[in-house]
């Protein structure tokens, strides 16, 4: 069993996977979509908002804003840290569009992958002030905890060849997402084995 790069870029990897049965590389594919953890904001408190958007709408955009995950951290973090993210907009007397780039994170290595995703449009004197919480999850839980984007498995000309490709939502890189989908199916085969070997 081997595994090959064929095609590599900041959003996207193509992997050649030779020696693997079919349904073991549909499970990698499957784990690469939506079963590594990454980091995106689950709760948000809103301590002030004069915006014309809603709260309950400014908490579901802050939701969808991919955070970028190292992959240290999904090897020493628990689904229960959290990390908290912060921003005020303060008062303006202009008309302005706050940005992502403008969320403070307790942690530097956890923030918005862009810092130019718009979340909200103030006009003079209104202000937005929030703090949320950002955790561990898999997109099998919900959609803003996906490490990617797609996740392809066509065949070749020969049975036991596929080639993987994997686009990243830019939480992770796109090699990365590849490792961790490795060592999470060989966690969970683990798993099942010893389940299997407790049978009487």
């Amino acid at each position: 069993m081997s595994l090959q790069i064929i095609n590599q870029g900041e959003q996207k990897i193509s992997v050649k996977l030779q020696g693997m049965p079919l349904q073991y590389a549909n499970a990698l594919r499957r784990i690469c979509l939506n079963g590594v953890p990454i980091f995106a904001i689950d709760t948000v408190d809103i301590l002030e908002n004069s915006s014309i958007l809603a709260d309950e709408g400014i908490a579901h955009r802050l939701g969808l804003i991919p955070l970028k995950t190292e992959l240290s951290a999904i090897e020493t973090s628990s689904d229960s840290d959290r990390i908290m993210l912060t921003l005020d907009s303060g008062d303006s007397t202009d008309t302005r569009t706050i940005f992502s780039g403008e969320i403070e994170s307790q942690d530097d290595t956890i923030k918005p992958i862009s810092e130019k995703i718009p979340i909200v449009t103030l006009a003079p004197n209104q202000r937005i002030k929030f703090e949320a919480h950002a955790r561990l999850g898999r997109g099998i839980e919900h959609a803003k905890w996906n490490s990617s984007n797609i996740a392809t498995l066509t065949e070749t000309d020969k049975d036991d060849e596929h080639i993987l490709t994997v686009e990243t939502t830019g939480a992770l890189e796109p090699k990365d997402i590849i490792l961790a989908s490795i060592n999470e199916l060989s966690n969970r085969l683990d798993k099942f084995k010893e389940t299997v070997s407790g049978l009487k």
